[in-house]
């Protein structure tokens, strides 16, 4: 019988496999899922329904649901800036933008997560291959955006601002998850996250509402069942096995869904929804995936009370 500390080479490989399947095609289930459910009521359901659920599971397993309004509300700050600012922002670039454009551009999140526990936590100062990593990352961007720089439609142009706009949703996400590093509220973890999820659910409603999204949506099979498919395997099944992971294999290892995720994306994209894969999108793929992979395994002088960059990159995913 394997111990705990020791489990099965099929169960890493299996809890792997669905980090990078499910967590890649959660750009796809968005693509399908806006088609007719507006960007902010489409996440508003999302996380309403996981995070609620969540906050059940919680209690029915006697963990601490309840904490001071004061931790609750830095958990909802964290929550609305990793998927109100990051998730949403891409539904709603998704409405022009490419799922698998979407996922290389936001693939870029582990160099803002570099700059930000530099500035932020002053955990470790940026190495040389760190440096390198983050050039690269913007050459691998300037590649992927050339195509709409030169476009003077206005379909053109909204797919230009979607794509800078995803640039703000990935530092959001970022400086949400180095956020919370920071507090440390104390709260059960699962619990924690139950109340991100619901506070940034609550929030995109409030949104959907002021930005007129009721009148305008279409509940289909379609986009209701990506949905379905965004809570369980995003948020449920996805994250369950991202933390399995953490406590049996090396952070550095779990971190490579950063440049692994983007892949699938692309290639679901082209497969099911016939999206377009030029040559601007393969060779910006590239760059950004090597800018990452450099990022993710520099090494970084630690402080006393440091982590190190795939520690950072642990948290990248929550609520996904």
């Amino acid at each position: 019988m394997q111990s705990p500390q020791h489990p099965s080479r099929f169960a890493v490989v299996l809890a792997f496999g669905l980090v990078y399947l499910l967590w890649g095609s959660t750009y796809l289930a968005i693509d399908i899922a806006v088609e007719s459910i507006p960007p902010a009521l489409m996440c508003a359901t999302r996380f309403l329904i996981a995070g609620v659920v969540m906050l059940a599971v919680c209690a029915v397993l006697k963990r601490r649901v309840w904490y001071p309004a004061q931790q609750i509300a830095m958990a909802g700050i964290v929550g609305v800036l990793l998927l109100m600012g990051g998730n949403l922002t891409l539904s709603w670039a998704e409405l022009s933008v490419p799922s698998g454009l979407a996922a290389m551009i936001i693939s870029v999140t582990p160099l803002w997560f570099l700059v930000l526990d530099s500035l932020l936590l002053g955990h470790h100062r940026i190495s040389a291959q760190g440096k390198a990593g983050l050039a690269l990352g913007v050459v691998g961007l300037f590649v992927l955006f050339w195509p709409e720089l030169h476009v003077t439609s206005e379909m053109g142009r909204r797919e230009l601002f979607s794509c800078i706009s995803l640039l703000g949703g990935s530092f959001s996400w970022a400086l949400g998850s180095v956020l919370s590093k920071r507090w440390q509220s104390g709260m059960d973890v699962f619990s924690a996250i139950a109340w991100q999820i619901t506070v940034a659910g609550a929030a995109c409603l409030l949104f959907a509402g002021a930005v007129g999204d009721f009148p305008r949506v279409v509940w289909t099979g379609r986009s209701l069942g990506a949905v379905f498919y965004l809570v369980v395997c995003g948020s449920w099944i996805g994250y369950t096995a991202y933390i399995w992971l953490l406590k049996h294999v090396p952070t550095s290892k779990v971190s490579t869904y950063a440049y692994v995720n983007p892949v699938i994306a692309v290639f679901l994209g082209w497969l099911i929804l016939h999206e377009r894969v030029d040559r601007f999108i393969l060779m910006g793929s590239v760059v950004v995936v090597l800018s990452v992979i450099l990022v993710t395994s520099a090494e970084v002088k630690v402080g006393r009370e440091g982590a190190t960059i795939g520690e950072s990159v642990e948290s990248s995913r929550v609520g996904e």
